[in-house]
């Protein structure tokens, strides 16, 4: 009877360290984002942790946590550097009074198309990397937004026919376009947009097509003006610490996912993008070019905007720009 039982324990104690191996031999990380699950970008963090799973041979497990569940925006990037979450999503522009390279891609009319703005992250990218890693962290991929463009309740050819108007301003670089072009900033958030176009208090908006289609803008302003002024860029970051516990076929498939996944984030956005134009059309909106002259006078908003940021960002700054302008 002893031997039995010494056998049984015997069994077990083996039992449970081969399920101690296979458990330590399974990675699991957290990643959190900002925005709801239906949203592309998340869509594109979900393929992701699942292409990592496939790749790794189940070996790393990322469990995505979307709409602010784990952590809000401003939290995460900390989250990750601190090691409460291994990965996170974060919007770049939301830390550029940490460090003014982060809003390089929400300077407005610098980047202007898709191309222009994976231009510009493949110069902003090896700074980001750097900055980051002092911070121990690394960016593992990054995807931008649609474009932004001008709504307006009435029609606008030139910069001077934005003299006066009701401009929602809802960031620095928003409010600062308005005093530049003389219209008249009233500061807005997205839960009061609707309500606020309503009676009038906002005349005109710099946003994207999906924010249009959100807040149902179409209901009272009836022009929008694709000037692609920016298109801000969503970052994956990952704890450093994290990534070196990986072993090295580990991490091969999870910088093989990211690479993936930039490049597919990209043609989401662009998909998204078109969409939700369409959207707007077919509710009774105009989709319209800019002229000439808006064209050029939002280029020289830009100019003067790109002036006082390279002020701040110092040469840094410079060599950024210098790099995008080189490629």
């Amino acid at each position: 009877m002893k031997l039995n039982r010494r056998t049984l324990a015997c069994a077990a104690v083996l039992a449970f360290s081969g399920l101690a191996t296979g458990a330590f031999a399974q990675t699991k990380w957290d990643l959190p984002a900002a925005y709801p699950a239906t949203n592309f970008h998340s869509e594109n963090l979900a393929q992701f942790a699942a292409d990592v799973d496939k790749a790794s041979g189940g070996k790393l497990k990322i469990t995505v946590h979307p709409n602010a569940s784990l952590f809000k925006a401003p939290e995460i990037k900390r989250a990750v550097q601190g090691g409460q979450a291994q990965a996170g999503e974060i919007l770049l522009v939301n830390f550029q009074n940490e460090w003014p390279i982060y809003g390089a891609d929400g300077l407005p009319f610098l980047a202007d198309s898709y191309d222009e703005a994976m231009k510009l992250w493949k110069a902003q990218r090896p700074l980001l990397e750097k900055k980051l890693a002092e911070q121990g962290m690394m960016v593992l991929y990054a995807v931008p937004w649609p474009p932004q463009g001008i709504y307006s309740k009435k029609p606008i050819n030139s910069a001077a026919d934005l003299k006066g108007v009701k401009w929602r301003a809802y960031s620095p670089a928003t409010a600062r376009i308005a005093e530049l072009v003389g219209a008249q900033p009233v500061t807005v958030q997205a839960a009061e947009l609707s309500q606020a176009m309503a009676t009038g208090v906002v005349e005109a908006d710099m946003s994207s097509g999906p924010a249009g289609d959100d807040t149902k803008t179409y209901e009272h302003l009836k022009y929008w003006y694709d000037t692609q002024a920016w298109l801000p860029k969503n970052a994956v970051i990952v704890n450093m610490k994290a990534f070196d516990a990986l072993d090295k076929p580990t991490q091969d498939a999870l910088l093989k996912a990211a690479a993936e996944a930039e490049a597919r984030g990209l043609a989401m956005s662009k998909k998204t993008n078109t969409e939700t134009l369409d959207k707007l059309k077919a509710a009774g909106m105009q989709i319209l070019p800019p002229s000439p002259q808006l064209k050029a006078d939002l280029a020289k908003v830009g100019e003067t905007m790109l002036k006082e940021w390279l002020d701040k960002a110092g040469a840094e700054g410079k060599a950024l720009v210098d790099a995008y302008h080189a490629k």
